[in-house]
């Protein structure tokens, strides 16, 4: 047996804190974490992830008994992605080392998971958050609107999103496949802990004034957490609007394809079926890349088990992709090619088909655009084609 694994079986619970220049607060994280295994019979350890601290936080937390491992690569994900790999307990309690967490409280986080559940959330929205330690822009807005958009697209069920204090097993830290490097491994762990279908508990925990210069950004930091939810959602950010641009556009063409439509004594005629048709194409062109944003994330095992790409992965072929985009095309193709012929048999007269038109030149367009998305869907690796 080697000294690793002797010491994973005598280690049941591993405190992780990323640092960066915190020797004001480390000292009290890592005694308090230390106190709370000898108070409730834990065999633990303290694992410092170092993010490139040029003060005394290393110095500080090895001579109290710390495990200090360093991480080169900036980020605050980066520096947890270290530290919990480094950790050698079958559970891992993260929290941020500013000591507005109190790492008393890691046996309140460790006992749901002797009791079987896999990811534990501190939660300060529903605990107790001390003056001065968060801003009211945060408390009372960020924090809560960041929460409730996490909670709108992914249903995690969770009411602080954004709560650094957590706990895991180490089997659940496996399923979790975080891969964000900085603020918004956060946000990543939340969904993707949701979407592994992993047995989730929450914690009421009290919120503490930091000491010294934070390091949060609130609006970069937010706009961040924001992206990565956005981009994390394909469809949330495609599909459904592209599919709320595209119906209405369809809907504006067929109504006026025959003639004006007047409403409430107003007349509605070509300049509205252009609209209609500049706002299909444009639908259409974002659910493609929503499409292709799906495939993409597919690739890279950022969705998992989602039932658009299972039932692409089952239906969809290059050919089939070809044969849709080229029956598109001559649709529209041979609506022209009526129009063309109908001028030239009345000779050259009055172009009176107008309407027909735009139809099919947008079908002309929608047709050129699927024929080349099949092939860049079959370059991403998501068609059954040779």
């Amino acid at each position: 047996m080697t000294f690793d694994e002797k010491m994973a079986q005598e280690c049941e619970v591993s405190v992780v804190m990323p640092c960066l220049n915190e020797e004001e607060t480390i000292a009290e994280c890592v005694r308090k974490a230390l106190d709370s295994f000898r108070e409730h019979g834990i065999k633990g350890e303290v694992v410092v992830s170092d993010n490139g601290s040029t003060d005394r936080s290393v110095e500080i937390a090895t001579s109290l008994g710390a495990r200090v491992v360093h991480q080169t690569k900036k980020g605050y994900g980066n520096a947890y992605h270290k530290g919990i790999s480094e950790a050698r307990g079958r559970y891992v309690v993260i929290g941020d080392s500013d000591n507005t967490y109190d790492f008393g409280e890691v046996h309140k986080f460790i006992e749901p998971l002797r009791q079987g559940a896999d990811f534990v959330m501190g939660t300060r929205l529903k605990g107790k958050i001390l003056p001065g330690a968060m801003p009211w822009l945060h408390q009372y807005i960020g924090n809560p609107f960041l929460s409730w958009f996490l909670n709108f697209l992914f249903h995690t069920g969770i009411s602080d999103s954004h709560c650094g204090m957590r706990a895991f097993t180490k089997e659940a830290w496996g399923r979790m496949h975080c891969k964000t490097t900085g603020m918004e491994f956060a946000s990543e762990m939340v969904i993707n802990s949701s979407k592994a279908g992993l047995k989730t508990a929450e914690i009421p925990i009290t919120y503490y004034p930091r000491k010294g210069e934070s390091k949060l950004h609130s609006f970069r930091d937010g706009w961040r957490h924001m992206r990565f939810m956005l981009m994390y959602s394909p469809s949330h950010l495609f599909l459904i609007p592209g599919f709320a641009i595209m119906l209405p556009g369809i809907l504006l063409m067929l109504l006026l394809l025959r003639g004006p439509v007047y409403l409430f004594g107003h007349g509605f005629d070509i300049h509205f079926i252009v609209l209609g048709g500049v706002m299909t194409l444009l639908g259409y062109q974002i659910i493609h890349l929503g499409i292709m944003g799906k495939a993409i994330s597919a690739e890279k095992n950022i969705l998992v088990d989602d039932k658009f790409i299972r039932f692409m992965n089952k239906n969809f072929t290059l050919e089939k992709g070809i044969s849709i985009g080229l029956l598109i095309f001559f649709i529209g193709f041979l609506i022209n090619v009526y129009i063309l012929a109908s001028w030239i048999g009345s000779g050259f007269g009055e172009l009176r088909m107008v309407r027909p038109a735009i139809l099919g030149l947008i079908l002309i367009v929608m047709g050129i655009q699927t024929f080349f998305s099949a092939f860049l869907m079959s370059m991403i690796g998501m068609s059954k084609a040779d």
